[in-house]
């Protein structure tokens, strides 16, 4: 009876490795890796191998782990040439290797090549020989005094550098053959280990050094991350391996022609592209976005198109296109032009005329729900094989609005038995009888996402198609259509998209949010839409710190924390912001030893360092008989670790007096009150610990100027709200707290919109749009605390 669980099946890949004489630990290594097993099953099946020779196997595994990604077309000559036996050795397949990495996807120049590599070339073992008793001749002293310990990797070198297509294997046994016949049989001495000399230490000069931690200098990419980024010109390496399930394989790359061409047209400039759909307002993560495509355009004296992605009419809205165009600009992005994928519905539907006259596109009949089993099942449409002059007649038709919406589509004839489904036959165009905000009613067929996007790129000759690494999927789809089509390729590169922790970013959730009135709209100050941060306080040049501080490259989409986004706001916001003062919730103060209608005029610093010549620097505070505290500042018990004020008890208010409690004046019960009475100290000859920001009356029986303070929290209580099925019901019910009857000096009376301040004590707060003459509105942009900088910002 048998007993525990039964050992999994070993993968059907193992068997293939083994078979090429591979051992069984370097056999399960390449199944580690993704890339390697894919590389080394293609690899095997161009050979043609279900066994061979150990040394054929392990030249095999080089070329699967070594081979230049640039020549890839060159790839199934080398290995005939393997599984020929005219390359048999290691350092023919380096040099083969280095010579196709120089030649790239150029026509091969076979005699070249054989010549490089050593093909037919046979080193006898009389030759080697010689050499060696001629290299050993030349190191003779050297071998007398080392003996054993004498370098013979060294020795086989120099054998090597005359005879390199010789047989490794013999000149090393011939060379230990002949140190036995110079040397003799191995002394003790000789099977001693050598002592390795130290290198002496300089001598310590006695002088006394302050204890600094030199930083490391920054890499390239901290200096350009831009750097990773290859040149237009160098645009002629494959791009990708498209595997088909019945073992084909493209290898898609720019033929010298069409690169010519493309380099002509763009000057050899850069060129990208920041492509948003015009569905909705643009968040943080398009802020990355935008920080890489016009970044590395700008960085590379290029340009970058601003294209809306409008391929679906019922989505889009001239709101959301206003909107986008506003706040690119905004982040500080100039496009080199704006265009709509629309403008290419004419280019992009005779392509796919084009697609269906080389057998490669196709009219079905599959409702969605049918598309979505067979895809499941692997199975081809019933429509997949009808004659391309149907098709062509059916895609007519449906252009002209001849066929209901939703009776037939476009389908790209790819490979429905592929792993993966993103190659399973995607549906090019589909029937909308809806105009187009842009294009009018002119067209009754629009192109999908995975048809257009490609394309267009080509048609505007982008250089780096750059996009969010869910898309690395998409990659043999993108690629397999430029190819079918013969189009010009751009060099795609994927990079991790940005999610921030207590907070959603996909533009349907945020979405949900807005409609819903779970939010105050898309420019609430508690959202990531740049709209939402603008409004709140936060500026592009933040918000761009933040997103360069992160780097652009290819890591995993782990979890920002919010307060790393923090930190880069309050930094820039400690430098601009002035200071001021506001009471959020008012403690009123009654200084009995200061006459009724005394109005002292204070100086109140805007900077925490403002020099005392310079007038600008301060702003003019009024201290009167009647001040205003926070009421969270008193405290009717004392103790030795509050810094407020209690009875008894002095305090200093900021740029003012020492005032000490002197009365407490209750309302209706003990937990009310209305008033403290204090005396100040006019001389300031008292130094309290403690020191209260305040608010006093402008004059006799005038209250403060009042402000509304707005003051947020994070939107949800989770970490990843995404990840919970009920992830509305992680709303933070005190994400925003409204306070109508704060207090502020009357220097806050002049703040317009855009205007930001530090309210002391209190956070960095900025003025809100819905400020009116007769009230001001603050929003705080983030509070004075920094959890994240003490660790260190990254």
């Amino acid at each position: 009876m048998a007993t525990g669980d039964a050992a999994a099946a070993p993968p059907p890949e193992l068997a293939s490795f083994l078979a090429i004489g591979l051992d069984q630990r370097t056999a399960e290594n390449a199944l580690a890796n993704r890339k390697v097993t894919a590389n080394l099953a293609a690899v095997i099946a161009e050979a043609g191998v279900s066994g061979c020779d150990k040394s054929v196997g392990n030249l095999l595994y080089t070329v699967a782990t070594k081979y230049p990604a640039n020549a890839l077309v060159h790839r199934p000559v080398v290995i005939q040439y393997i599984v020929s036996s005219k390359i048999k050795t290691p350092a023919q397949l380096d040099a083969a290797l280095s010579f196709l990495s120089t030649l790239g996807p150029d026509p091969l120049d076979t005699a070249k090549f054989e010549e490089t590599c050593g093909v037919g070339v046979v080193v006898s073992t009389e030759e080697i020989q010689s050499m060696v008793t001629d290299i050993l001749k030349e190191n003779m002293e050297a071998i007398v005094e080392q003996r054993y310990h004498i370098n013979v990797g060294s020795l086989c070198g120099q054998v090597r550098k005359w005879h390199p297509w010789g047989d490794a294997k013999f000149i090393k046994e011939e060379i230990d053959k002949r140190l036995t016949e110079i040397l003799g049989p191995k002394t003790e001495a000789d099977n001693v280990k050598p002592v390795k000399k130290k290198k002496e230490k300089p001598a310590k000069v006695e002088e006394k050094k302050t204890a600094v931690a030199a930083p490391a200098p920054p890499s390239e990419e901290e200096l350009n991350p831009y750097s990773i980024f290859p040149q237009p010109e160098e645009n002629l390496k494959v791009h990708t391996e498209i595997f088909f399930s019945d073992g084909n394989i493209w290898r898609a790359h720019n033929r010298k022609d069409i690169l010519e061409k493309h380099l002509k047209a763009t000057g050899g400039k850069v060129m990208t592209r920041f492509p948003p759909e015009p569905n909705g307002y643009l968040h943080i993560g398009h802020a990355k976005a935008m920080f890489i495509d016009f970044g590395l355009a700008k960085e590379c004296n290029g340009h970058c198109y601003l294209r809306f992605d409008d391929t679906n009419p019922e989505a889009e809205k001239k709101e959301y296109i206003d909107h986008i165009q506003e706040i690119v600009r905004w982040m500080g992005w100039e496009p080199y032009k704006v265009t709509y994928t629309s403008d290419y519905f004419q280019e992009l539907y005779e392509l796919a005329v084009c697609l269906i006259k080389k057998g490669l596109a196709y009219v079905d009949h599959q409702t969605p729900e049918e598309i979505k089993e067979y895809r499941e099942k692997q199975m081809n449409s019933p429509w997949r094989d009808r004659p391309i002059e149907e098709s062509l007649k059916l895609f007519e038709d449906m252009r002209h609005g001849l066929v209901a919406e939703g009776k037939a589509t476009l389908r790209m004839k790819q490979d429905m038995q592929n792993d993966n489904k993103n190659m399973a036959d995607l549906i090019a165009y589909r029937i909308k009888f809806t105009p187009h905000p842009h294009a009018g009613d002119k067209w009754f067929i629009y192109p999908s996402y995975d048809y257009a996007h490609c394309l267009v790129d080509s048609l505007e000759n982008i250089t780096h198609s750059l996009c969010t690494l869910e898309f690395d999927i998409r990659r043999p789809s993108y690629y397999w259509l430029l190819v079918a089509l013969d189009q010009y390729q751009p060099y795609v590169w994927e990079y991790s998209r940005l999610n921030i922790s207590n907070n959603v970013m996909s533009k349907r959730k945020l979405n949900k949010l807005v409609t819903e009135k779970w939010v105050d709209g898309w420019d609430d100050p508690r959202l990531l839409t740049l709209a939402g941060l603008r409004r709140r306080g936060v500026s592009s040049t933040a918000i761009n710190s933040f997103i360069r501080g992160m780097g652009i490259t290819r890591s995993d989409n782990s979890l920002i924390r919010v307060e790393r986004l923090e930190y880069h706001i309050r930094e820039e916001l400690n430098k601009v912001a002035p200071r001021a003062m506001v009471v959020l919730h008012p403690l009123k103060v009654v200084i009995t030893n200061l006459d009724y209608g005394t109005i002292i005029d204070l100086d109140a610093k805007k900077w925490p360092d403002a020099p005392g010549d310079d007038a600008s620097a301060y702003y003019k505070v009024p201290f009167s008989r009647t001040v205003y505290i926070e009421q969270s500042d008193f405290r009717v018990k004392d103790s030795k670790d509050y810094y407020g004020l209690a009875p008894g008890k002095t305090v200093l208010l900021r740029y003012a007096f020492p005032i000490k409690c002197t009365e407490v004046i209750y309302g209706d019960n003990s937990d009310n009150i209305i008033e403290i009475r204090a005396e100040y100290d006019p001389s300031k000859a008292t130094k309290p610990k403690g020191v209260l920001h305040w608010v006093a009356e402008p004059s006799p029986g005038v209250n403060p100027l009042k402000v509304e303070i707005r003051l947020f929290e994070k939107l949800f209580l989770s970490e990843n709200p995404v990840e919970l099925e009920d992830w509305l019901g992680d709303l933070n019910p005190r994400s925003k707290e409204v306070i109508k009857g704060a207090y502020a000096v009357p220097s806050l009376a002049t703040a317009a919109l855009g205007d930001k301040f530090q309210f002391e004590r209190l956070g960095y707060f900025a003025v809100d749009s819905d400020s009116t003459a007769e009230e001001l509105v603050f929003n705080r942009t983030v509070t004075l605390r920094d959890s994240y900088g003490k660790a260190g910002p990254k």
